[in-house]
């Protein structure tokens, strides 16, 4: 998948629309019924979900004005949002989900071609601008899966599910923590590492259910490992 953030636009475009076909589908009982995100209802992923796009609206407008702006006023006015928004019916969730998602489309739309080059200052650090189209895409899909309303990892687009693969084994590299292994995946044409190859395990599978097993959102029932014996315990992904 592309790094480029204005191809992105698409594929967000298309991640939105099957976010808001799931969303408009709940009823009162549904977003009010416990997620996959441990003390988190259904509606409390959806209210994280518009919160964060108006954060990246507040990132992309640090870059494009240059103005220090960050993504919550504080980690504590963060959680107060999301608590204060997950009280709220079906009706108003969507209509805050899919009014923030256009928010952030237009704060895209109002970046010059050089603002992508800023650094921006993220809850876990600094970033580029460039990726926060990524960064907003990888939110809407993993948390569409964690409203566990019929949205899969198999449902994941290859493309995304590919790059978010990577994305995690990168991470994963620096962490003393996670176990050596080998990852192959597209049909066992392509190939990850993660620390030493030498003796290490070998787990073969889709890409979405590698993706999947390594943030947590799936046990991983599709993947094979060579030699025979368990699956490697990743750390959790955050």
């Amino acid at each position: 998948m592309t790094a480029d953030p204005l191809l992105l636009t698409g594929p967000l475009a298309e991640a939105n629309d099957r976010l808001l076909r799931t969303v408009s589908g709940l009823t009162a009982a549904d977003v009010a019924a416990p997620s996959l995100l441990p003390g988190w209802t259904r509606a409390h992923v959806l209210t994280h979900l518009a919160r964060n796009a108006d954060g990246f609206v507040n990132l992309l407008t640090s870059a494009r004005t240059g103005e220090e702006i960050p993504m919550y006023a504080s980690a504590q006015a963060r959680a107060d949002a999301i608590d204060a928004g997950a009280d709220r019916g079906p009706a108003d969730l969507l209509d805050d989900v899919r009014r923030s998602g256009q928010r952030f489309d237009a704060a895209v739309a109002a970046m010059p071609v050089d603002a992508w080059g800023a650094t921006v200052q993220t809850r876990r650090g600094p970033w580029p601008a460039a990726m926060l189209v990524w960064g907003r895409l990888r939110e809407v899909e993993v948390h569409h899966v964690d409203l566990a309303a019929g949205y899969r990892p198999a449902d994941w687009p290859e493309a995304f599910a590919q790059r978010l693969l990577h994305e995690v084994v990168t991470g994963l590299a620096g962490n003393p923590a996670a176990p050596a292994m080998v990852l192959r995946f597209d049909g066992a044409a392509s190939e990850l590492v993660v620390g030493d190859p030498e003796g290490a395990p070998t787990v073969t599978g889709p890409a979405p259910e590698l993706a999947a097993w390594l943030t947590g959102r799936g046990a991983g029932e599709l993947l094979t490992v060579e030699p025979d014996g368990p699956l490697p315990n990743p750390p959790e992904w955050i």
